[in-house]
């Protein structure tokens, strides 16, 4: 048995009750690694052409062997499962003390099928695995359960769950842990609300068997002490990742306005040096020493806590001005679980839709009380939010009116707070994300724009797929986070001595290379598998990067080539094995040990 896994899946049927474990087997450690990958290749065997609030989806969340160990920012676990907002694959990472405990509890993964009759939560401790009643959790937002089940379960316990959005199945809803930890973006949280599952509560008191626990100690305590070293360490500690704002703004890619725009006239008001004036405290994921929450006092002197995703998508992309009130939104959507990004576009697409006298409602841009009306009215699916509830493609189907062509997605999923008008590679990276328009997989755009920044070159595509590899494919997978190596260049060389000294199996980053092409190249299976139409069509991003250019800042005038951009999807297809449709070819799937996948999406 490979060492620095659990070794077991806790798998958990709310239609009747039933709790059983099973052994992870090693060929899975060993060809999917974790996160990620255990829950790609547990949908690919069963979830397949269902309704992803039905009964019959299953939600996974799934550990790496890097979780719960003492290294540098571990703390981390993936949800994932069959997205309402996409119709296909559908994860996100999540930063929480849930991670660390339920690795020792003694589980990789867990996962939930069927339907509870009325509202539960799932308690696991150790070996003792209960569902238990939440009626009296059910209806309250995610920071009045975390409180009642901390006060139950004790303040160090793991807590994941959702708020009202979730419970009203809003395909915009995530889940939420410690009151402004996100994760599961393309409607996870509407897919615990149709299970009727409010909550996981997990506390382990156990181990993890590692290979070698004094060499991993050895190097984890280095690695800490690289971190703390760097250069950037003491700014990134001032503003995390809102060190992002100023320089998006400066470079033309702060999405204004509904992505109309790259710059805000109001950028300092909301910007990392004014976040710093306000700032009262930083919290963030267990095992980091690097934190990224920066907590300020919203416009109603509540704490929220913020990074530059959220600040960006509540801030110039709806015209806000005001960082205590872009807080208050943000709190407001961290208490009903509603996705900041997806939030945001959404009341930007809204408000387009008023400025263009599309919707009879009078929305300004910048106009606070209207957007805290929004949020109400979205995570309830009611009035006006009912348009948009169910993310912005949905509503541009609905409207018509030309209105797909700034409706700001890909796949369903809405854009993160990127603007690519003058960015072809990050574009590329929106339109390839496995999930939709995710940065995290390949935040390209910072490389792109030290190097030949308008150029749609093969190099560009090479270079997307190598951060694919190692983003979307390490480190969702093994699972730990990327911000150490992203933001203050911790030495990537660090991530096989660890895996080392946990498993006990030397891996190079080509072995890693390889396990994660295989988890990319089954995640498109699994789109095609599930929506038959599937193809080249679903990688483009919106009309408006094509045919509106710039019309301020130093990009002025740029917009997207679509032909240009169409030869660098093709060079991306061929790169990765894919058909010139973008699905995954015979020789592909077979050379990956992926014959399953190749014989029921090719035949």
């Amino acid at each position: 048995m490979m060492k620095g896994y659990a070794g077991k899946m806790l798998r958990v049927d709310l239609s009747n009750g039933r709790i059983s474990t099973e052994e992870v087997p090693d060929a899975m450690k060993s060809n999917f690694l974790g996160g990620r990958g255990f829950a790609i290749k547990l949908l690919w065997d069963e979830v397949k052409h269902i309704e992803p609030l039905s009964e019959e989806n299953k939600i996974i969340f799934s550990t790496g062997p890097l979780t719960g160990q003492s290294l540098p920012s571990s703390g981390k676990m993936v949800i994932a499962s069959k997205s309402p907002l996409t119709g296909g694959y559908g994860d996100g990472n999540i930063g929480t003390m849930a991670s660390v405990h339920l690795r020792k509890a003694g589980y990789d993964v867990v996962v939930v099928e069927g339907k509870s009759e009325k509202p539960c939560y799932l308690l696991i401790e150790d070996e003792n695995v209960k569902i238990v009643d939440a009626s009296e959790l059910w209806g309250k937002n995610t920071f009045e359960a975390q409180d009642l089940l901390e006060k139950k379960h004790g303040r160090n316990a793991g807590i994941l769950l959702i708020g009202p959005a979730g419970e009203n199945r809003i395909p915009i809803s995530l889940v939420i842990s410690q009151k402004g930890r996100a994760g599961g973006r393309p409607g996870l949280g509407a897919v615990m609300g149709s299970k009727n599952l409010k909550a996981l509560v997990i506390k382990g008191t156990g181990s993890i068997p590692n290979f070698d626990d004094e060499k991993l100690k050895e190097l984890g305590k280095r690695g800490y002490e690289e971190i703390k070293s760097k250069e950037n360490y003491d700014f990134w500690v001032r503003q995390g990742t809102m060190q992002a704002f100023d320089w998006c703004n400066e470079n033309t890619c702060l999405p204004t306005y509904n992505f109309r725009e790259g710059v805000f006239d109001s950028s300092k008001e909301l910007d990392g040096y004014a976040l710093e004036k306000f700032k009262v405290d930083r919290k963030g994921c267990p095992l980091c020493n690097m934190q990224c929450g920066n907590i300020i006092k919203d416009s109603s002197d509540h704490p929220s806590e913020l990074d530059y995703e959220n600040v960006g998508m509540l801030g110039p992309n709806i015209g806000m001005r005001n960082l205590p009130e872009v807080a208050l939104l943000n709190r407001m959507a961290d208490e009903w679980g509603l996705d900041t990004i997806s939030l945001g576009s959404s009341i930007g697409f809204l408000m387009e839709a008023s400025e263009k006298g599309l919707i009879p409602e009078k929305i300004g841009w910048g106009d606070f009380e209207a957007a805290r009306k929004l949020i109400v009215s979205i995570g309830k699916g009611e009035g006006l939010g009912q348009l948009v509830s169910h993310g912005v493609r949905n509503a541009s189907e609905t409207l018509g009116k030309g209105s797909h062509r700034w409706a700001m997605h890909v796949k369903g999923l809405e854009i993160s707070a990127y603007n690519c008008h003058a960015c072809p590679g990050m574009a590329l990276s929106f339109g390839t994300s496995p999930i939709g328009a995710s940065h995290k997989d390949a935040w390209i755009i910072a490389w792109e724009i030290s190097n030949d920044r308008l150029s749609y070159s093969k190099e560009k595509v090479e270079k997307l797929i190598e951060f694919q590899r190692i983003r979307g494919g390490f480190f969702e997978s093994a699972t730990v986070c990327r911000l150490p190596w992203v933001e203050v260049n911790f030495g990537i060389h660090w991530y096989p001595e660890y895996l080392e000294a946990i498993t006990g199996k030397k891996m190079s980053w080509e072995d890693l290379y390889k396990i994660g092409d295989r988890i990319y190249h089954l995640i498109r299976a699994y789109w095609k598998r599930e929506i038959p139409r599937f193809g080249r069509i679903w990688d483009v991003p919106p009309d408006r990067w094509f045919e509106e250019p710039l019309s301020r800042g130093k990009m002025k005038g740029i917009k997207l080539d679509r032909e240009k951009y169409d030869h660098m999807l093709s060079w991306y297809y061929e790169r990765r094995g894919w058909d010139e449709n973008g699905i995954p070819t015979k020789e592909t799937l077979d050379h990956f040990g992926l014959k399953d996948a190749s014989e029921e999406i090719i035949g």
